[in-house]
C-alpha cells in the first residue's frame, strides 16, 4: 500500500514537469530583466499573432488575421518564464531566451520555439 501512495504522490509532479529545451547559445533572462523586457509591450510572432503584456499584469493574445482574443493574466517567474492564467480556467508557462542571433524566442512546456519579430 505504501508503494502504491508513494507512485501515486510522486506521478502528478512528474506529468506537469516542464520539458523546456534551451540550446546551446540561448542565454536566460532573470525574473527582473524579463518583467522590465515585457512588461507594458506588444510582441509580434512571424505568424502575425500578439501577445500583450500590460504594466497592471493583464495578458492578451491575438490570433493572426483576427482570429480571436485570449484574455489572461501574467506572472513573471524565476528562470527566464512567464506563467499566463486565462479567464477561461487555463493555464501556460513559456519559456523566454534570447537565441545565438540575439532574437527573443518564446519556448513552450513541449519544448516548441517560436521566435518574435524584431
Amino acid at each position: 500500500m505504501i508503494r502504491f501512495l508513494a507512485i501515486f504522490v510522486l506521478m502528478p509532479s512528474t506529468l506537469v514537469a516542464q520539458d523546456w529545451s534551451p540550446r546551446d547559445g540561448d542565454r536566460l533572462f532573470d525574473q527582473a530583466t524579463l518583467d522590465t523586457r515585457l512588461r507594458g509591450t506588444t510582441i509580434t510572432f512571424f505568424d502575425d499573432g500578439q501577445s500583450r503584456f500590460f504594466e497592471d499584469g493583464r495578458y492578451t493574445y491575438t490570433y493572426a488575421n483576427d482570429g480571436g482574443t485570449g484574455y489572461g493574466y501574467f506572472e513573471v517567474k524565476d528562470n527566464s518564464t512567464i506563467c499566463v492564467d486565462f479567464v477561461t480556467g487555463f493555464s501556460r508557462c513559456d519559456m523566454y531566451v534570447l537565441d545565438a542571433a540575439d532574437r527573443l524566442v518564446l519556448i513552450t512546456e513541449a519544448g516548441d520555439r517560436f521566435p518574435i519579430r524584431p
